[in-house]
């Protein structure tokens, strides 16, 4: 393929780029599963931006850590995910993530997406996208 054929593709990801993604995610779950909200916090780049049908806001530290909790609630938590990240760039990359999540007796489908901006080598999480909140 020329230059000019690819020009404008985009980042073209590896191997490499998709596991760490993937992997960065398993960590994720994990801490959600744990409820670690603090932790989870520690893996973003704020002030993160939360963004549903008809509305886009800005959360810092604070806010993000309050609505973790509650999304996380009082029972057990167990997911089920299948990620597709779709790279920007090298160091920006959009996930679309079909889920079933499990809170205590209450079980839930979703698909969400997230961006994850890279700084100093790391993923960081920095937006979210899921209709119907």
């Amino acid at each position: 393929m020329s230059a000019e054929q690819t020009r404008g593709a985009g980042f073209v990801a590896s191997d490499e780029d998709v596991a760490g993604v993937l992997a960065w995610f398993e960590k994720w779950d994990a801490l959600a599963v744990a409820k670690d909200v603090e932790a989870m916090a520690d893996m973003a780049m704020f002030p993160v931006n939360a963004v549903t049908d008809g509305s886009a806001e800005s959360w810092d530290r604070s806010r993000f850590l309050t609505a973790m909790a509650e999304q996380l609630g009082g029972g057990d938590v167990q997911m089920e995910s299948v990620r597709t990240p779709v790279f920007l760039h090298a160091g920006l990359v959009f996930v679309v993530t079909d889920a079933t999540i499990t809170v205590g007796d209450f079980s839930q489908t979703v698909r969400y997406g997230d961006l994850l901006v890279k700084r100093d080598g790391e993923w960081l999480f920095q937006t979210m996208v899921q209709g119907g909140w």
